[in-house]
C-alpha cells in the first residue's frame, strides 16, 4: 500500500516518472502536472469545489493524467510552526493517497501564493501549484 510522507524522509523510486501536484484551499485547489524527464511543471485548471465535490474533478484529472505520484504543498509559518491549514492539507493527502492509492509526498509551501501573485499569475492556485512542483523537482530529483 501507498503511503503519505514528506519528502525529506522520503526516497523518490526512480520508476516515479510522472507528478501531479495541489495546492490545497478549503474553496479551490490548485493542480499542476510534470515529469522527472523535463522536470517542469505546467498548469491546470483549478479544482473549484469545496469539500466531497472536488473529489470527481481530482478523480478525472488522474485518470487523465495517469500519474505516478502525487505532491502536496503542506503551509506553515514563516518560522516554520504548523497552523490549521497545515493539518487540512496534511488530511488532504492522506486522503488522496486512501482514494488512488499512489504514493503522495508533502511539501513545505510557504510563500507559494505570495510568490504566484508576484510573477502576476492569472490563476494563482494553479501557478502555486506549479512552484511547488518545480521546487519538489529541484530539491528532490
Amino acid at each position: 500500500m501507498s503511503e503519505t510522507k514528506s519528502v525529506e524522509a522520503a526516497n523518490v523510486k526512480d520508476h516515479l516518472q510522472s507528478f501531479m501536484a495541489f495546492d490545497f484551499g478549503t474553496k479551490r485547489t490548485g493542480v499542476a502536472y510534470g515529469s522527472r524527464l523535463l522536470k517542469d511543471a505546467q498548469p491546470q485548471a483549478t479544482v473549484n469545489a469545496e469539500g466531497d465535490a472536488r473529489w470527481s474533478q481530482i478523480a478525472q484529472r488522474i485518470q487523465e493524467w495517469q500519474p505516478d505520484a502525487l505532491v502536496v504543498g503542506v503551509p506553515f509559518h514563516p518560522d516554520g510552526a504548523a497552523h490549521e491549514n497545515t493539518a487540512k492539507a496534511k488530511k488532504f493527502a492522506r486522503q488522496l493517497n486512501g482514494r488512488f492509492n499512489l504514493p503522495v509526498f508533502e511539501v513545505d509551501e510557504r510563500y507559494s501564493t505570495t510568490e504566484a501573485h508576484s510573477q502576476g499569475a492569472k490563476d494563482a492556485d494553479a501557478a502555486s501549484a506549479c512552484i511547488i512542483l518545480n521546487q519538489f523537482f529541484r530539491e528532490y530529483l
